[in-house]
């Protein structure tokens, strides 16, 4: 299948342009002086000017249209010096453009994917269409990393515009995959507009590491428990959340709105988490009162997670918490980092 590619860069793009345009005007200002020079130092007519300007700056070799004298001459073989310098500024444009476009294609993929190598613990997302986009702009606004994976050359540009790493090709392969870095992933998104891919890339990402968090894309109904026997931790149907969604607008907006404003990244004045409880770590086996002393508002306590969850509200001060239990915690950003970081 195919490798990852370069991506087209625009501020290379905007360099050859420049390059062109200074080329254009050296070449228009070399015509344009060198007719003057033959109307004022010789009394030339602009049309026989503009003729022996142009054969002497393409080097073709007519005859001069008068008698040239010695300022003719002079001004002749600098004009013949301008057209030396132009014709071998035309061949370095040319050269650069054809030796860039060989090399800097390839150097550019060996870049991106030593930088991607680099990483560790990052999301890999497979499919970059609004859904996608929208998925990487949340995460980065959370503060993950993102490899993008996507197989249409544009979806890549695009991703790579809003300054996310990619690989171009096929995602329901082990070698695309393992270029994105999946073996030592977080986490992995696919959020491509077909199931059949879908369940192809979960398959393939948790074969590659079983230890993978997997958020799966359902476009049908029918598809979600494909997904699900086919590894993925959770699913959503973009369609059926969206419907949700203005249900809920139009019988609780206050309750809506408020959730959009608690977990938006941007929001330092509040927010919700949902805090794990690990063995022998931080938070194993101390109270609730303890969390809340710490200026957090514990909402709930979460026994499993998915559909199987089950949510003991408002738990009293003297409940202990235990591992494999998650906290469901709000507070401003400083207190929820301080109970991330006592969490482990």
């Amino acid at each position: 299948m195919a490798a990852a590619q370069p991506v087209g860069s625009p501020i290379r793009s905007r360099f050859r342009r420049q390059h062109l345009a200074i080329w254009v005007c050296a070449v228009l200002v070399a015509v344009v002086v060198g007719t003057l020079g033959y109307v004022v130092l010789l009394g030339w007519s602009p049309m026989d000017a503009l003729y022996m300007t142009i054969i002497t700056l393409t080097t073709v070799g007519f005859r001069e249209v008068g008698e040239l004298g010695a300022i003719g001459q002079i001004w002749t073989g600098l004009l013949a010096i301008s057209a030396v310098a132009i014709i071998f500024g035309t061949v370095g444009i040319a050269a650069e453009f054809i030796v860039e476009e060989v090399t800097s294609g390839r150097r550019e993929v060996r870049r991106m994917q030593e930088a991607i190598d680099a990483l560790s613990g990052h999301f890999v997302l497979c499919g970059y269409g609004r859904v996608g986009a929208t998925v990487a702009r949340e995460l980065v606004e959370a503060g993950e990393s993102v490899v993008v994976v996507d197989l249409i050359q544009e979806s890549l540009e695009r991703a790579h515009l809003d300054g996310h790493l990619v690989v171009l090709g096929d995602a329901t392969t082990d070698t695309i995959l393992r270029q994105a870095g999946v073996e030592r992933a977080r986490g992995l998104v696919t959020a491509i507009d077909t199931d059949a891919l879908n369940v192809y890339v979960i398959l393939s990402a948790r074969n590659l590491n079983p230890m993978l968090t997997i958020i799966g894309r359902a476009n049908t109904l029918e598809a979600e428990e494909k997904l699900l026997r086919a590894g993925a931790d959770r699913i959503v149907s973009p369609y059926a959340r969206a419907g949700h969604r203005m249900a809920e607008l139009a019988v609780r907006p206050g309750v809506v709105d408020y959730l959009d404003a608690a977990l938006d990244h941007r929001e330092p004045a509040f927010g919700l988490e949902s805090v794990p409880v690990v063995a022998s770590r931080g938070l194993d086996g101390r109270t609730v009162g303890d969390i809340r002393a710490d200026g957090i508002v514990v909402l709930a306590i979460a026994h499993a997670e998915g559909a199987h969850a089950r949510y003991e509200s408002n738990p009293p001060d003297d409940r202990r918490l235990a591992a494999g239990e998650s906290v469901i915690a709000s507070g401003d950003a400083a207190a929820l980092a301080r109970l991330r970081a006592r969490a482990g």
